[in-house]
């Protein structure tokens, strides 16, 4: 059965991030046989890319690609860094909650509509505090190796549900 359509897919990949400067890989995540990604292909829920690049392919073929930050997670954006004011990050108490804004620091955040943002602490002031919104892949090109370990048709309750059901998949309580 070749990987195309909606089919559940389980494989084992290991990623890189290329150095544009090096020319070395860094090592980003790397998944074990007995832990592979397992997701229902055909439905979005993956970067374009990857999934552009296992079409076609069956059980025990070998994959190696890589996908441009832009067509990843996109480039890195300046616009996605913006100063915060202090007073956002107080408590019920209205203390400043200093221990979370350490750089370095990922805080969970909404912004005026209600979305849920992931921001990085960049720089703390008197007044503000610099947070970075990119996605941390942002501006990195992705190096995809790996096996394809299953391709299966999916069930009528995946399909209707839009995932994994089961062993590697999404469980309902």
């Amino acid at each position: 059965m070749t990987i195309d359509g909606k089919k559940v897919v389980s494989v084992s990949y290991t990623l890189y991030t290329p150095s544009k400067i090096t020319g070395e890989d860094t090592l980003v995540e790397k998944t074990e046989a007995e832990s592979p990604l397992v997701w229902l292909y055909g439905t979005g829920s993956m970067i374009p890319g990857f999934e552009q690049n296992l079409q076609g392919k069956k059980v025990g073929d070998l994959f190696d690609f890589v996908i441009l930050a832009a067509d990843g997670y996109g480039l890195y954006d300046e616009t996605y860094v913006a100063n915060v004011p202090l007073d956002a990050f107080r408590g019920k108490d209205g203390n400043i909650e200093s221990s979370i804004l350490k750089i370095g620091n990922t805080i969970p955040m909404q912004d005026n509509n209600g979305n849920h943002l992931q921001g990085v602490v960049k720089e703390v002031s008197l007044t503000d505090v610099k947070m970075d919104f990119n996605h941390p892949m942002a501006g990195k090109d992705l190096h995809f190796t790996g096996s394809v370990l299953e391709v299966r048709t999916p069930s009528e309750e995946e399909l209707a549900h839009g995932h994994v059901h089961g062993p590697g998949g999404h469980h309902h309580h």
